[in-house]
């Protein structure tokens, strides 16, 4: 599939197939994807943990989820969940070595924290490879006040954050759910600008 179309039909999915098991070469490649994205100084300071067994996935939403809503009762139906972590020491420590030269490891020094930039870049990766494989997939956050009770849970390093979770498996159709359905797509003017700010596209 070509990258702009595959680009033009992804959407956050929000309900899948729960008796069809996505093939493990299948979250392998959107893994893959995800883990070549670009990482600053190529630190490849994002890791990924998958939750593909029943019980990982429930597990997961044992340790995230405490009511229950029409979205988060169709993401309870995906069969695989990958949870994306990134390090900011990583970074710091990276940016630290004789290339780079910030020895001082000030994360001040940095004009965005590009340990979520990266994991967002490679969250998209796995987005996208997603639809070319033909699945469908959505990513979500994790509220900020369960995130040590998931790290606790899956043994994951105190010096993890979390960027967010990809739902993946095989859409089934469902109501529209989300933001996309309730707000129009903004004018292409009022997001592009050519040269400086204030000219006109």
């Amino acid at each position: 599939m070509e990258v702009a179309e595959a680009l033009r039909r992804r959407r956050m999915v929000r309900a899948y197939d729960p008796g069809r098991p996505v093939p493990s070469d299948l979250v392998d490649a959107v893994c893959a994807a995800a883990l070549r994205a670009p990482s600053a100084g190529f630190t490849q300071g994002v890791s990924l943990l998958v939750a593909g067994a029943a019980e990982s996935r429930a597990a997961f939403w044992a340790a995230t989820a405490d009511r229950e809503s029409a979205w988060l009762q169709g993401l309870r139906t995906a069969p695989v969940l990958i949870m994306l972590w990134t390090s900011r020491q990583a970074y710091l420590d990276r940016y630290a070595q004789p290339d780079k030269g910030w020895s001082d490891r000030d994360p001040e020094r940095w004009s965005a924290p590009y340990w979520y930039v990266d994991g967002g870049m490679a969250g998209m990766a796995a987005l996208v490879t997603a639809v070319d494989q033909g699945l469908g997939a959505c990513f979500f956050g994790i509220p900020v006040e369960r995130v040590d009770r998931l790290r606790q849970q899956f043994d994951v390093p105190a010096d993890q954050l979390s960027v967010g979770v990809i739902s993946l498996g095989y859409p089934v159709p469902a109501p529209a759910l989300g933001s996309a359905t309730r707000r129009a797509r903004k004018a292409t003017e009022e997001l592009l600008h050519r040269e400086t700010w204030n000219s006109p596209t």
